[in-house]
C-alpha cells in the first residue's frame, strides 16, 4: 500500500517541477529581453527632434561618394566659424560700424597755400621741420567733413588725411577754435558715411565707453572702458583756457587719439577724445559730441565759432573763499553761504552794461540755481549771443535781479 501511496504521488510532483522550470525559463526570457532593449536604446542616437530641418532627417552619404565629392567651403565673410562660439561682441560691432569713417591726420603743418601747390598730388607731403605725432579725425556729415582738435592741425591751411584703407588725402582746414579745442577739416572727391551721433547729455558714469585712434602713430587703436565722470570743468584738468565740460573716461588715450571719437556701446559718437593728464593712468578726457558739433557747425557755415562773453571773473562761494575773504581788509559784504561770487568785472563789457559789481554773488540765472562757477560758464556758453539771461544776485542785504546780454568773446 505505501508503493502505492508514492508512486500515485510522482506524476503530481514531475508536473510541478516542470511547471516551476517554465516559469523560470519565461521570466529569465523577460529579463533578457528587457536588457536588450535597454542596451539598443542606450547605444541608438536620441529620435529626430521635429524642429530640426528636414535636410536632418536625410541618410548620411556614403563616406566614398563624402570623400569623393567634398562640398565647397565658403570663403570671406560668408564662411561658417570652426566652432559654434562666436566671439563677436558689442565693441566689435561698434567699431565695425565706424572704423571706415576714423581718418589719420598728420600733425602740425606750416606750409603755406602755395607751398603745398607746388608738390605732387601723388607725393606724400614731407614733414615739416617742427612736426608733432599724428592725430585722429572723423567723419560728421556726407559732405565730407571730418571733426578733430584745433591743437592736432595747428595752424596749417591744408593736411594729410590718411583713411583707412591707406588712402592719403589733403584735407583744408575750415577753422579752428582754441576756445573749445575744434577743428573741421574738409575733404573733397571722397564718399565717407558719417559716424552715427549719440547724446551726450544723458551720460552716466559707468556707462561703456570705447575709444578709436592713432595713439603713438599706431593705426586704427581701439580701447574699452567707461564713463568715469562727466562735467569735469577745465580748471580741474589743467587746461583753464578752454570753455568745455569734459567727459572723464578710463579708455586708455593718449597721443594720436586725439580728435578720434569716443564711442557708446551702439558705436555712436558722444564724444571727441582730446585732453589728457601728464603722468596720469586710467584718466582720459574727450569734449562732449554735443559741445563739439556746435562749434564745428559754427566753423562750417562761418570759418569761425563764436562764444558768448560776459566780461566777469567768478570764483564759487564756497568755505574756503569764505575764510579767504575774512582776511582781508576791504572784503565785500556778503550774506549768503553759496553762489558764485564776481571778483572782477571788465571794462567796456557785457556785465559792466548791465549794472553787474565786484562783490556781487550770483545765486540764478533764469530761475536756475548755480553752486559753481562752471555752471554760470556752462549756461552762458550755450545761450545765443545778444539773448537776456536774468540774473538773481545778491549785493550785501539786497536780492536784485538784472538783465544781461551776451556779446561776442573779444579777440584779444
Amino acid at each position: 500500500m505505501a508503493l502505492s501511496r508514492q508512486n500515485s504521488k510522482h506524476p503530481r510532483t514531475q508536473w510541478a517541477m516542470g511547471f516551476g522550470i517554465f516559469l523560470l525559463g519565461l521570466m529569465v526570457a523577460i529579463a533578457v529581453e528587457r536588457w536588450q532593449n535597454q542596451d539598443s536604446g542606450f547605444l541608438s542616437p536620441p529620435p529626430q527632434s521635429s524642429l530640426r530641418p528636414p535636410q536632418a532627417l536625410e541618410p548620411p552619404q556614403p563616406d566614398s561618394d563624402r570623400l569623393a565629392n567634398p562640398p565647397a567651403r565658403p570663403q570671406g565673410d560668408d564662411a561658417a566659424p570652426d566652432t559654434a562660439f562666436d566671439q563677436t561682441n558689442f565693441i566689435v560691432r561698434a567699431v565695425r560700424q565706424v572704423e571706415p569713417s576714423v581718418v589719420r591726420i598728420d600733425g602740425r603743418r606750416l606750409y603755406s597755400e602755395e607751398d603745398l601747390r607746388a608738390l605732387d598730388p601723388l607725393d606724400p607731403i614731407p614733414y615739416p621741420p617742427d612736426f608733432q605725432s599724428a592725430g585722429t579725425g572723423f567723419v560728421i556729415d556726407d559732405q565730407g567733413h571730418v571733426l578733430t582738435n584745433a591743437h592736432v592741425v595747428g595752424n596749417a591751411e591744408q593736411v594729410r588725411v590718411v583713411l583707412q584703407n591707406g588712402r592719403s588725402l589733403r584735407g583744408t582746414v575750415l577753422g579752428r577754435d582754441s576756445i573749445t579745442d575744434v577743428a573741421v577739416v574738409k575733404l573733397d572727391g571722397v564718399s565717407l558715411a558719417p559716424v552715427p551721433i549719440g547724446d551726450s547729455d544723458d551720460l552716466k558714469p559707468g556707462e561703456w565707453a570705447i575709444a578709436i585712434g592713432n595713439p603713438l602713430g599706431l593705426d586704427s587703436t581701439v580701447t574699452m572702458g567707461i564713463i568715469s565722470a562727466t562735467g569735469r570743468s577745465s580748471r580741474e584738468i589743467g587746461v583753464p583756457e578752454r570753455r568745455v565740460g569734459f567727459i572723464q573716461t578710463d579708455a586708455a588715450i593718449n597721443p594720436g587719439n586725439s580728435g578720434g571719437p569716443l564711442l557708446n556701446a551702439s558705436g555712436a559718437a558722444i564724444g571727441m577724445n582730446t585732453a589728457i593728464l601728464d603722468g596720469a593712468q586710467g584718466l582720459g578726457f574727450a569734449i562732449p559730441i554735443k559741445t563739439a558739433l556746435r562749434v564745428a557747425q559754427q566753423i562750417i557755415a562761418n570759418g569761425v565759432a563764436e562764444h558768448p562773453y560776459l566780461g566777469v571773473r567768478l570764483k564759487t562761494l564756497d568755505a574756503e573763499l569764505q575764510a579767504q575773504l575774512a582776511q582781508q581788509e576791504n572784503r565785500p559784504k556778503i550774506t549768503v553761504s553759496q553762489g558764485v561770487l564776481i571778483v572782477d568785472v571788465v571794462a567796456n563789457s557785457p556785465a559792466e552794461a548791465a549794472g553787474l559789481q565786484m562783490g556781487d554773488v550770483i545765486l540764478a540765472i533764469d530761475d536756475v540755481a548755480v553752486m559753481n562757477f562752471e555752471s554760470v560758464q556752462r549756461i552762458v556758453e550755450e545761450t545765443a549771443i545778444g539773448d537776456s539771461l536774468e540774473l538773481d544776485i545778491a549785493r550785501g542785504d539786497q536780492q536784485l535781479t538784472l538783465e544781461v546780454r551776451p556779446g561776442p568773446f573779444p579777440a584779444n
